[in-house]
C-alpha cells in the first residue's frame, strides 16, 4: 500500500461519468477520481465522524458552495489539500495560521478521523473536511476563483508505465483545478519518485493557465510542513521534489 497519508488518487482516464467503450460502445464501469483505501475506524473516529460540525455532507455535493458560509467568515485566503491521508500536516497549517481557511479531501476514513480528532483536541475552527471525489468536488462545489493555494503532497506514483494514467497529475487536471484559483494563486506539488517529478514538471510547463515560481524545483520549501512519510524517506536516502505554480 502506497502511505496512506496521501490515498486520494485520481484516475483521469476521462471527466466523463461512464467512459464509453469504443470499440464496443457500450458503457463501462464509472470512473471515481481516487482509490479506495479503507481501513479500520477506532471508537473515537467513528464517534467524531458522526458527531463533527467540520465533516461536509455528502448532500451538498451537488451544489456550487458559499465558502464565506460554510467557514463562518468571509475570506479570500483559502486553501485545499487533496489527499491530506492522517491530516497531521493539515491540521498543523491550520493551527499555524488561523487566519486561513483550510478544505480538505480525503476519502481514507480513518484518516479523516484522525484529522477531525485532532482539530476538536485543537480547538480549530479553520478545518473543513469532506470524504468524497475530488474531481466531482472541483467541478460541481468549488466556485471558481475561490481559491488562493491547492495543495496535493505525495500522490501515488502509479510507478508501472501501464498505470500512469492513473496519476492524478494530468493535464486535464491541472485545467481544472486553474479554474478554482485566483490569479496569482498556487498549485504546489510535492514527490518523492523522481520520474514522477519530471512528470509533474511536463505537464506544469505545458499547462497555458500556470507559470512556474522559480527556474525548475523549490529547495527548502517553507510553504508546507513535513510529513512523516517524507522524514521517513529521507532517512533511507531519498530525494523529494517541489513544484509550486502559480495561475496567470
Amino acid at each position: 500500500m502506497r502511505n496512506i497519508e496521501n490515498s486520494n488518487e485520481v484516475v483521469l482516464e476521462k471527466h466523463d461519468d461512464v467512459v464509453k467503450d469504443q470499440q464496443k460502445d457500450r458503457p463501462l464501469r464509472t470512473v471515481r477520481s481516487f482509490v479506495k483505501r479503507e481501513g479500520r475506524l477506532t471508537k473515537g473516529q467513528e464517534r467524531i465522524l458522526a458527531e463533527s460540525p467540520y465533516l461536509l455532507s455528502h448532500t451538498i455535493v451537488d451544489e456550487v458552495w458559499d465558502l464565506d458560509q460554510i467557514f463562518g467568515r468571509q475570506n479570500r485566503a483559502r486553501t485545499l489539500e487533496i489527499g491530506f491521508g492522517d491530516g497531521a500536516s493539515l491540521s498543523k497549517m491550520a493551527e499555524n495560521a488561523p487566519e486561513r481557511d483550510f478544505l480538505g479531501i480525503e476519502v481514507h476514513r480513518p484518516g479523516v478521523g484522525r484529522l477531525l480528532l485532532d482539530v476538536e483536541e485543537k480547538n480549530l475552527s479553520n478545518i473543513r473536511v469532506i470524504d468524497y471525489d475530488a474531481v466531482h468536488i472541483l467541478k460541481h462545489a468549488i466556485p471558481d476563483g475561490a481559491l488562493d493555494c491547492v495543495q496535493i503532497f505525495f500522490p501515488d506514483p502509479w510507478h508501472k508505465k501501464k498505470h500512469h494514467k492513473r496519476r492524478i497529475i494530468q493535464p486535464e487536471f491541472v485545467a481544472l483545478i486553474a479554474k478554482k484559483l485566483c490569479t496569482g494563486g498556487r498549485l504546489c506539488l510535492a514527490t518523492d519518485w523522481e520520474p514522477y517529478a519530471e512528470h509533474m514538471m511536463e505537464v506544469m510547463l505545458a499547462a497555458p493557465d500556470y507559470e512556474n515560481s522559480v527556474e525548475g524545483f523549490i529547495e527548502n520549501p517553507t510553504h508546507r510542513m513535513p510529513t512523516k512519510f517524507e522524514a521517513r524517506g529521507r532517512r533511507l536516502g531519498h530525494g523529494v521534489w517541489d513544484l509550486v505554480f502559480l495561475k496567470r
